[in-house]
C-alpha cells in the first residue's frame, strides 16, 4: 500500500465567533478559499496536480452549504478540473477530511489531495443544520440523549475531576497558548486573513485570555446546572449511570472550548507526486481509525479510538512522543490523560481549544499542523491526534515526522 505524506499545512487564525469577531465579515466560503489559496501559493503548487479537495464542515447550510469544498476550490483559482467534497463527522470533520484525503493516496487512486475544514460560527450558528438525535424520541430515548455540556460534567463526576481540576487545566491551556504565540511557535502554519483590498483582517488567534487565573474562573457559574436540573437531563444521566448519585456541574465558558471562526488545509500526496513537484515530505501518516462509543457520556471516544489506532499501527502508548487532543471540555482531556497515564508535558503542549477556540469543521486539520510544527521544533518523531465527537464517537490519526 502506498504511503501518504504530509507536504504542508496551513490554517487561518481563529476569530471570535460573534458579530464583533474580526472574521465575522468573512464568509465560510472565503475563509476556506483563502486557506486553499495559501497552500497553493506558498508551495507554488500547480492546482491541476490536485485530484480532490476534502473539507469538513459541521453546519453545511445556508452560505456554508452546497459542497463548500468544490466552491472554495473554484474561488481559490484551482480550475474547473479540481473536484471537492464536504464531509461531516461533527467535531472530527477536519481530521477525518485529512484521513479521507490520505486514504485516496494510500489506495493508489489519487496522487495528491488536500484535506481540511472550515467553520464560520459567527455567521452560521452552531446547530444550524439541525438533526434528529435531540428531538426525535425514537433515537433520543433509547440512547439516553444528553447535551454535550451535561456529558462533560458526567465525565468529571464519574472519573473524579473537581471544579479546581478542570479550572486548573483551563488556566494551563491559556498560559501555554500565550507562550506559544510569544515564542512564534505558530508562525510556520498560521496565515493572514485579508479583505478584498488585500488589507489584513486578522493574523493572530483572538479568543485567548492570557490573564485567566483560578480566581477569575472561580467567579464563573457552572453553565449546565439549570439545564441539568430544570430540563431533567441530570436524571437521564443518573438513569444511564446509576453509580452516579448526582451530577457535579463543573464546566463553564472558561474551561470549555471557545466558539470561533477558522479554516485549515493540509497538502497530502504520494512519494512520487511529491518528487514530481519538488516537494519535501514533512511527515508520514502511519495509521488512522474511527470508532463508536457510548452516546450518553458521548465524549470518551478518544480513549477507545486510541486503543484501536495503536493496534492498527503496531504501536504502544509509549511509542507516541506528543498527543494532540481537542479541548472540547477540560474533563475530556483529563479523562484521556488518566486513562493512559499521559504526563502533561506530552499533551496539548501549545494550548488548545479552551484558549484558542474550536471552529468545529476545521479543528482536526488545525491540530495536525500544530503538532507537526511541534515535532519539527523539538526534533521528536511521532504524534497522535484525536477528537471527541457528538453522538459518541472518536477519530484518531498517528503521524511520523520525516
Amino acid at each position: 500500500m502506498p504511503d501518504a505524506f504530509i507536504y504542508d499545512t496551513v490554517r487561518t487564525p481563529r476569530g471570535r465567533g460573534k458579530a464583533d469577531g474580526s472574521l465575522h465579515e468573512v464568509t465560510a466560503l472565503n475563509l476556506a478559499a483563502q486557506a486553499l489559496s495559501a497552500i497553493k501559493d506558498r508551495n507554488k503548487l500547480d492546482p491541476a496536480q490536485i485530484d480532490d479537495v476534502v473539507m469538513g464542515c459541521v453546519d453545511p447550510v445556508g452560505e456554508a452549504g452546497g459542497d463548500i469544498a468544490r466552491a472554495a476550490a473554484l474561488v481559490a483559482g484551482f480550475g474547473d478540473s479540481v473536484p471537492g467534497i464536504q464531509i461531516n463527522r461533527f467535531c472530527a470533520s477536519g481530521l477525518d477530511a485529512v484521513n479521507f484525503a490520505a486514504a485516496h493516496i494510500m489506495s493508489g487512486q489519487h496522487d495528491m489531495t488536500i484535506g481540511g475544514g472550515v467553520e464560520s460560527m459567527s455567521r452560521v450558528g452552531i446547530g444550524a443544520s439541525g438533526g434528529a438525535w435531540p428531538v426525535d424520541p425514537t433515537i433520543a430515548v433509547k440512547t439516553y440523549f444528553l447535551p454535550q455540556g451535561i456529558s462533560a460534567d458526567l465525565i468529571a463526576t464519574k472519573y473524579g475531576f473537581s471544579r479546581d481540576d478542570v479550572d486548573a487545566y483551563a488556566v494551563e491551556s491559556q498560559q501555554r497558548a500565550a507562550k506559544s504565540w510569544q515564542e512564534g511557535r505558530f508562525k510556520n502554519s498560521v496565515m493572514t486573513v485579508k479583505d478584498v483590498n488585500g488589507l489584513t483582517i486578522l493574523d493572530r488567534d483572538e479568543h485567548m485570555r492570557p490573564s485567566t487565573t483560578m480566581q477569575s474562573l472561580a467567579a464563573l457559574q457552572p453553565s449546565f446546572t439549570q439545564m441539568g436540573e430544570m430540563a431533567g437531563f441530570d436524571a437521564v444521566a443518573v438513569q444511564r449511570y446509576p453509580e452516579i448519585e448526582a451530577i457535579n456541574h463543573v464546566h463553564h465558558a472558561g474551561n470549555s472550548s471557545g466558539i470561533v471562526d477558522g479554516a485549515a488545509a493540509v497538502l497530502i500526496g504520494s512519494k512520487e507526486a511529491g518528487a514530481r513537484n519538488g516537494f519535501k515530505p514533512r511527515a508520514r501518516i502511519r495509521a488512522f481509525a474511527n470508532i463508536g462509543s457510548e452516546p450518553a457520556i458521548m465524549l470518551t471516544g478518544p480513549v477507545d479510538v486510541t486503543h484501536k489506532v495503536l493496534k492498527k499501527a503496531g504501536m504502544s502508548i509509549g511509542d507516541i512522543d506528543l498527543f494532540e487532543l481537542n479541548e472540547a471540555f477540560a474533563s475530556v482531556v483529563l479523562r484521556y490523560m488518566q486513562a493512559f497515564d499521559i504526563p502533561r508535558d506530552k499533551i496539548n503542549v501549545n494550548g488548545g481549544a479552551i484558549a484558542m477556540g474550536h471552529p468545529l469543521g476545521a479543528t482536526g486539520a488545525m491540530l495536525v499542523g500544530t503538532v507537526l510544527d511541534e515535532l519539527e521544533r523539538t526534533g521528536k518523531s511521532t504524534a497522535l491526534i484525536s477528537l471527541c465527537i457528538g453522538a459518541g464517537m472518536g477519530t484518531a490519526t498517528i503521524i511520523e515526522r520525516i
